[in-house]
């Protein structure tokens, strides 16, 4: 069985990019998949601030990161760039700490004009932090997701066509690996 992480840069609960993780939730959990999540914003602010590497909740986190098959780092888009939250966790995982993981990078912002901050921005901290198997990622507007009254989100339908299929592709790398991982095993 996979275990996935998912790392949410979202200053704010109520972010809409939430609506995307749901989607991703739904999927690791048809799989049959270990599922969890790093709220950034949950994180002790001093933690951050401080790049306290020593932190009972940084080392929980990064626990949980060494141990996931893959990773989903998600995050809003504010002046061209993933959050600042997100930077100062990033900051704290350690220089491999996403090596031989599959990375799945997510992002939501108000303008289309953002849309490559997935690869100008975000990709290369990835890298930096061993992850040598990138997904293209999708890159959603606020627009596309809509709140609902009884809780959840809507996605946009082009938008849920595309975080499908970039899903889809992702599942089949997660499995691949976890299938290799396997046979690497039972050698």
């Amino acid at each position: 069985m996979a275990i996935i992480t998912v790392i949410s840069g979202s200053p704010t609960e109520s972010s809409r990019l939430n609506g995307l993780l749901q989607e991703v939730r739904k999927t690791v959990q048809s799989e049959g998949w270990e599922y969890h999540e790093i709220q950034v914003r949950q994180l002790p602010p001093e933690d951050l601030v401080y790049t306290r590497f020593d932190s009972p909740a940084i080392l929980e986190a990064n626990r949980i990161i060494a141990k996931s098959d893959a990773v989903v780092v998600a995050t809003p888009i504010y002046k061209a760039s993933y959050t600042g939250v997100l930077k100062s966790f990033l900051d704290l995982i350690p220089q491999k700490g996403l090596e031989k993981k599959i990375v799945l990078p997510l992002a939501i912002g108000g303008t289309i004009a953002h849309l490559l901050a997935i690869d100008y921005a975000l990709k290369p901290v990835l890298s930096a932090l061993g992850a040598n198997h990138i997904f293209t990622g999708v890159y959603a507007l606020d627009t596309q997701v809509t709140r609902l009254e009884g809780g959840g989100f809507e996605l946009a339908e082009e938008l849920q066509a595309r975080l499908q299929q970039s899903l889809a592709e992702w599942v089949h790398a997660v499995k691949g690996t976890a299938k290799e991982t396997k046979e690497a095993k039972s050698l």
